[in-house]
């Protein structure tokens, strides 16, 4: 497919008469000085049907520091935010990736990687991008493919200092270096959102199916949560210093879309979810609705818990993920190196397996399944 590398410099100051800056201007120099209101952006799109291409020169993507999205025109922007300095004094910089239609409507926003190692949503963005087409598209979609950049960069869930950026939020401005990152990330980005997706993954050593967490006390939060059409819903409000916490006290409806394993592509799951992104995108008319599928209903649990060990040794974990287990019943076992089964670990109450342990060496303490406790209403309501 031929495609059109189109460069697009807006100055304001240039519009006005007052600045000589070129709009072939590739080093984004504005001769007339440090303009505030000076706006590079760079937009790659095919000429033709409008669509996301992710190829060009990365060391042209310009520098922003925040998102203000009536700057930008109709297309596809590949751009970054400053966010910190590193040690060395360099720039720490956000990719972002924004699909603005020719038409109004809301903004969505949609992070990955919020933890380092969780990277199938970072699949699922360039794969919702490739499918945008702009003149179909209402409103503006704002990706953060990369949310957590000092934690991707060390192949980690953790910042460095095993700081955990997911409980953190909103932040605070002059707090550490995670509640500093957490509240530019607020400010920069999140706080311009209408509706935001975050993108998850399991943890290192544990598989998870494709859930989401929701607040399903919340209208908004419990049909966007059935659009994703998952294998589960699990009803959680968040208060633990979450992303999605964190946008919900700004009044913007948010979910939690868990797609599976860490540090690997899962292709079918990272499709299922870029079609409850778009169902979410068809329900607040930003792209035409297309036929429903038939597909299984999800299961609803109104509660969930994780299941730990009391000793160390070698765990085999029995149910598989989706699998229903009754109260009772036998779901682990714990070996010693000799080989002798020290313990045995049942179900505490009858419900189905939301995620389970897959790395035998445990601890004490270490996680065993997290088991979902089903609910026999569609959706719950506040208490």
């Amino acid at each position: 497919m031929h495609l059109k590398l189109t460069w697009l410099l807006k100055c304001t100051e240039a519009l006005e008469g007052n600045c000589s800056c070129s709009e072939r201007d590739r080093r984004y120099v504005c001769p007339a000085g440090q303009h505030s209101r000076h706006v590079p952006t760079a937009t790659l799109w095919d000429a033709r049907a409008g669509r996301y291409a992710a190829s060009g020169d990365s060391t042209l993507i310009p520098n922003f520091e925040d998102i203000d999205i009536e700057q930008f025109q109709s297309g596809f922007h590949r751009i970054s935010l400053s966010m910190a300095e590193d040690e060395l004094g360099r720039d720490v910089r956000l990719p972002v990736i924004i699909a603005k239609g020719k038409k109004t409507g809301p903004v969505l926003g949609i992070t990955a990687a919020v933890h380092g190692d969780e990277v199938n949503g970072i699949f699922a963005i360039h794969r919702l991008m490739e499918r945008i087409v702009i003149g179909r598209l209402s409103g503006t979609v704002v990706c953060l493919p990369v949310a957590n950049i000092p934690a991707y960069r060390h192949h980690s869930r953790r910042m460095p200092k095993g700081f955990d950026l997911n409980h953190h939020f909103p932040g605070l401005r002059d707090g550490n270096e995670v509640e500093v990152y957490a509240y530019r990330l607020m400010q920069k980005a999140v706080s311009k959102f209408d509706l935001l997706l975050d993108l998850h993954t399991a943890s290192r050593g544990r598989v998870n199916c494709l859930y989401i967490r929701a607040n399903m006390s919340s209208t908004a939060t419990a049909r966007m949560a059935y659009l994703q059409r998952p294998q589960v819903i699990l009803h959680n409000p968040a208060s633990d210093g979450t992303l999605r916490g964190a946008a919900a006290e700004l009044g913007i409806p948010a979910i939690t879309v868990e797609i599976g394993n860490p540090s690997r592509v899962q292709t079918e799951l990272t499709r299922s979810a870029v079609r409850g992104i778009r169902s979410v995108m068809a329900e607040y008319g930003m792209i035409k609705k297309a036929p429903d599928k038939e597909g299984p209903e999800p299961v609803l649990c109104h509660e969930s818990r994780w299941l730990y060990t009391d000793r160390g040794g070698l765990l085999r974990v029995f149910p598989s993920l989706l699998q229903r287990v009754e109260e009772g019943e036998v779901i682990a076992s714990m070996t010693d190196i000799f080989g002798q089964t020290t313990a045995s670990y049942v179900a505490p109450f009858s419900g189905i397996v939301i995620g389970r342990s897959v790395d035998p060496v445990s601890s004490t303490g270490a996680r065993i399944l997290h088991l979902g406790r089903i609910s026999n209403s569609k959706m719950p309501t506040s208490g």
